[in-house]
């Protein structure tokens, strides 16, 4: 009966973490690892519970791939801390997941030991809810639990092999008929059908025996693009030599094998958070209508104070520290502007709080910390807090609290030769302002005696990206007019 309490109480813990892995907000709840006990039929009942539920295997919990953002469909495994048996206490790191915004470290909400480690360190896009390992109570269990659940995984992953294989005709029949592999991705399948290949003689390289793209790739280029074993493919590099031959007089010949891999170029492949910034500017260039307008704004009075405040007050604040802050002030002045778009109600939505992303280049893709009530802080306290959140960006440690949001965006490349450049708006925010780098040109300005003289000044451009859906131009306008003053008297950024 005590044994039986045990297990209801576990499954019901493992229901409640997962269900906080899908539906809280993980910026007001910490992040760990959920699990699910697996301990019989009963865990059947658990929904969205991949569950083992054979007699053989002893009781155990299975770690599934958590939902760790609204966007997240996938995630990454960058890195395991624990190994295969080792001992978990709670609050142990066992791995560190890459989501689609950084790469984060996950505690263990059980103590146990670590049985089995089903998806390897480096396997990409490990999708949310499948399984990435087992954890046990007793160590001596952890044999038959790793034989047995790897049992099961290896039996439901070649029978949904061979269903989808089955689906594909007389080639893809042959595919699972004589392929030692286990999976196998869209592109590769897609590949060995088109070309006839021979999928036994191909080796995988993926994790757990995944056949990739790549390793058709390999085949195909080793072979020159030929096939043996595929006749349409003859006839394709056939109709190939016959058209090259037939122009061969107004144009220069050109290889007959339009199939063949050269060895020119090199694939790149993307971690969960380029694919995820690709998919979402894709996505607000296509949807959302752009409205540009720009400005040029004298930055001599905003150097002159940055050296001010350096030299009397050893206070050291970048120019993007200051535009920050300038921004931010313009916002609470033209608050029509710090807009968001709501697509579930089809209107724009006024934000109460200021809280300005800025644009922070990564070795893993561009990341957008938050420095939040910008308008409530000092020029030093942005300073400092951006110098934080850059730093946490470069070494993937921000927390989701301090890049999720944000209700302006700033994009700066002024510390490149570039004068002016068009950003993407960040949905759902309805701006973003691309800041370039300052250029010394003539002016003439008003002296005392109100002649205009030719003046030498560092102007710099600024143009505001605007979702035209929120406002038009006239409220974009209005920010520029508010923002070229607050550059301008820089004194009022103090008030």
């Amino acid at each position: 009966m005590s044994k039986f309490r045990f297990v209801l109480s576990r499954l019901t813990h493992a229901r409640n973490s997962f269900g906080l892995g899908l539906n809280d907000n993980p910026i007001q709840r910490p992040l760990s690892l959920l699990t699910d006990i697996c301990s019989g039929p009963l865990c059947e009942k658990l929904h969205g519970v991949r569950c083992f539920s054979s007699a053989e295997v002893p009781s155990h919990i299975v770690l599934n791939m958590p939902a760790l953002s609204p966007t997240m469909s996938q995630g990454n495994i960058a890195k395991w801390r624990k190994k295969e048996g080792d001992k978990i206490a709670v609050g142990d790191v066992i791995c560190e997941i890459e989501t689609d915004k950084a790469t984060l470290e996950f505690e263990s909400l059980e103590e146990g030991f670590l049985a089995k480690i089903i998806a390897p360190e480096g396997s990409k896009d490990v999708l949310v809810g499948q399984p990435i390992a087992v954890t046990v109570e007793d160590p001596d269990d952890i044999k038959n639990v790793a034989a047995g659940v790897i049992n099961d995984l290896e039996m439901k992953e070649e029978k949904m092999a061979s269903l989808e294989l089955g689906e594909k005709g007389s080639s893809a029949e042959r595919i699972s008929d004589k392929s030692t592999f286990r999976r196998i991705s869209p592109s590769a399948k897609l590949l060995i059908t088109e070309f006839g290949l021979d999928a036994a003689s191909i080796k995988a390289s993926g994790p757990r025996g995944t056949l990739l793209k790549g390793d058709v790739l390999a085949v195909i280029n080793s072979r020159g693009g030929s096939s043996t074993t595929c006749d349409p493919l003859q006839e394709k590099i056939s109709a190939t030599s016959q058209s090259s031959k037939v122009d061969s007089h107004s144009s220069p010949p050109q290889s007959s094998n339009y199939l063949q891999v050269k060895d020119t170029y090199e694939d790149l492949p993307n971690n969960q958070i380029r694919k995820v910034i690709a998919k979402r500017l894709l996505e607000s260039k296509q949807n959302i209508p752009h409205l540009y307008l720009s400005s040029d704004v004298i930055l001599d009075p905003l150097l002159a104070f940055r050296n001010v405040i350096k030299e009397q007050h050893n206070i050291k604040v970048s120019i993007n520290d200051i535009i920050i802050k300038a921004v931010a002030l313009a916002l609470r002045n033209v608050p029509e502007a710090n807009a968001c778009w709501n697509d579930e109600k089809g209107e724009a939505t006024l934000c109460d709080t200021v809280d300005i992303s800025i644009a922070v280049a990564t070795d893993k893709g561009l990341m957008t910390p938050i420095v939040r009530n910008a308008d409530q802080k000092s020029l030093l306290a942005i300073s400092l807090e951006v110098k934080e959140l850059a730093e946490k960006a470069r070494t993937g440690k921000l927390a989701p609290g301090q890049y999720q949001g944000g209700t302006f965006s700033i994009s700066n490349l002024g510390m490149f030769p570039v004068d002016h450049f068009c950003a993407i708006i960040n949905p759902p925010q309805a701006c973003i302002m691309a800041v370039g780098q300052g250029n010394k040109v003539v002016e003439p300005v008003v002296g005392s005696d109100g002649t205009e003289i030719p003046t030498i000044v560092t102007k710099i451009s600024l143009k505001l990206s605007a979702d035209h859906r929120v406002f038009d131009g006239e409220i974009g306008g209005k920010f520029l007019s508010a923002l070229a003053l607050n550059l301008g008297d820089v004194q009022r950024l103090l008030l």
